[in-house]
């Protein structure tokens, strides 16, 4: 048996976003949303920051330009979060200070 599947592109028509989800209006039809903590940026932005954005790649993907922030319609699909970049502790002790310091 064989049985033809056509794989369609996943791109964004329209895109809402709350205090809570990312939401997507895929060209296809669907609705895809994902939380809104997947975005650190998003969710620590302004809701003017959030409404400012522009959908980007012929819909492949959405980007916010007041906070430099760029979802795939993929990522949103397949579930990949923004990951939040590692920052060193302001609060490390001495000692541990010393020992960075001299690796």
């Amino acid at each position: 048996m064989n049985t033809a599947v056509q794989i369609q592109e996943v791109r964004i028509k329209d895109l809402t976003v709350t205090e809570d989800a990312i939401t997507a209006e895929l060209m296809d039809g669907r609705t895809i949303s994902v939380p809104l903590a997947w975005s650190w940026r998003l969710s620590e932005a302004t809701p003017k920051q959030r409404t400012n954005w522009e959908i980007i790649g012929d819909g492949h993907g959405v980007h916010w330009p007041d906070i430099d922030e760029d979802i795939s319609a993929e990522g949103m699909l397949y579930g990949i979060p923004a990951p939040r970049p590692h920052t060193p502790s302001k609060l490390r002790s001495k000692s541990e200070k010393k020992t960075a310091a001299n690796q």
